[in-house]
């Protein structure tokens, strides 16, 4: 996937209200579901060997992958505890290829054998979980659910799914740590998980996945962002508005080749912005508005030749606005607004007048409108931040409580913590 439209993909997957369907099951209905899931889920959450030999089903197919495929099916009718647009009433009788939202071709293996190569069931809006039978449908290229209220966990057997192409499950109220059996689909290339309840670490193992777009934005992922991330040969990587920690990894530059858009808006990263960023020359959307990053703005910015947004507002940021960026030939959007910028190039200043729209408001330039007041911007921007040994910190925070910003830097050494910088405003 090519990125193309870049504001039109950021205004979707950031700034829109999402038609959310989930948002129509209580609290207690969520419960209800996931626990009936569970109970549901054999000991060990898979599927026992064989499985599809231990059900009875009075029936004639074609062939044993649409059997196994019609046993999958009615365990999910099974799991539906609302569908207020009868979709399943359908799902009835061996001809699994005419159910609605089930979709049959010839195996790839075996093109003279029909098989159900796609579920799509976008916005639907049915309510329930994923059963482990789902695991049964090993023949699937797509999985689509979005905007749906779907609850619980997705179970482990869903890593039989070796032929999968595109996993989308966005916008329902899935739960649980990342959802391993995804690093078990040796095809997959698209991953939408955003707008679940997904929390904890990501795993290193997903940007060693051959994924061209991963979408994990609105979840509640924490800790720092692996160190591997520059082995994805993705496109586009959103990890906005999660809980994510840490620096941004210098292994980005080893995505110099393949990536379009990165988006780390709303989380608690902190740290400067890696130098490397600017070896990014396909990249058209960099954004990393209203986190905690800290430093100056990388020179090495002016090499992001394709680029048309860069949003870094909302952070610490401190120093000038090197003139480079504000030449980049494609550039269209350009904000650093809510920082601690003390001045820009003149090339900055012109560009507002070449349809390039640049937002520097409430920063610390000297005799301009709506910027910070003084005695705000010369705690900060008379301290500088040492980059070098920012980035090679896994764990720097800064705090802020009430009206008092404390920002504090840490340093971990073999045997001790210390504070290198506070700044109190």
């Amino acid at each position: 996937m090519r990125s193309s439209g870049c504001f039109f993909l950021i205004f979707l997957l950031l700034f829109s209200s999402q038609d959310s369907f989930s948002s129509a099951l209580s609290e207690a209905e969520v419960s209800f579901i996931a626990h009936r899931q569970l109970l549901s889920l054999p000991e060990n959450g898979d599927l026992p060997e064989n499985y599809e030999y231990q059900v009875d089903v009075n029936l004639t197919f074609p062939n044993a992958r649409l059997r196994r495929a019609y046993i999958a099916l009615q365990a999910w009718k099974e799991a539906i505890v609302s569908d207020p647009h009868k979709i399943t009433t359908s799902w009835v009788g061996a001809d699994v290829c005419d159910y609605k939202g089930v979709f049959c071709a010839p195996a790839p293996d075996d093109p003279k054998s029909t098989v159900v190569a796609g579920v799509d069931l976008n916005n639907a809006d049915l309510a329930g979980f994923l059963p482990v039978e789902l695991g049964l449908m090993s023949d699937l290229a797509l999985f689509h659910v979005n905007s749906n209220r779907f609850c619980g966990i997705i179970p482990q057997s869903f890593s039989k799914m070796a032929v999968l192409y595109e996993f989308d499950v966005s916008n329902n109220r899935l739960v649980g740590p990342f959802p391993m059996p995804v690093t078990a689909m040796p095809a997959l290339k698209y991953l939408d998980l955003r707008y679940n309840d997904f929390e904890g670490s990501i795993p290193p193992e997903l940007f060693d996945m051959d994924l061209d777009a991963v979408f994990l934005n609105n979840n509640r992922f924490q800790n720092e962002i692996p160190e591997n991330l520059g082995n994805s040969p993705a496109s586009v990587i959103v990890f906005a508005n999660n809980r994510l920690t840490g620096c941004i990894p210098h292994s980005i530059k080893k995505m110099e080749n393949t990536l379009n858009e990165i988006i780390f808006t709303n989380n608690k990263l902190t740290g400067c912005l890696p130098m490397e960023i600017g070896s990014l020359e396909n990249l058209t959307v960099f954004a990393a508005a209203s986190n905690s990053l800290s430093g100056v703005l990388p020179k090495s910015f002016s090499g992001i030749k394709s680029v048309e947004l860069i949003d870094i507002s909302n952070n610490f940021l401190t120093g000038f606005v090197p003139e480079g960026i504000c030449k980049l030939p494609n550039l269209v959007n350009f904000t650093f607004s809510y920082n601690y910028f003390r001045g820009e190039s003149p090339e900055c200043e012109s560009s507002r007048t070449k349809d390039v729209v640049v937002d520097d408001t409430d920063n610390c330039f000297p005799d301009r409108p709506k910027q910070k007041a003084s005695k705000t911007c010369t705690p900060v921007v008379n301290r500088p931040v040492d980059c070098g040994k920012s980035n090679k910190t896994r764990n720097p925070t800064i705090s802020i409580t009430s009206f008092t910003t404390i920002h504090t830097r840490e340093t971990r050494t073999d045997s001790s913590t210390y504070i290198l910088l506070t700044i109190t405003i």
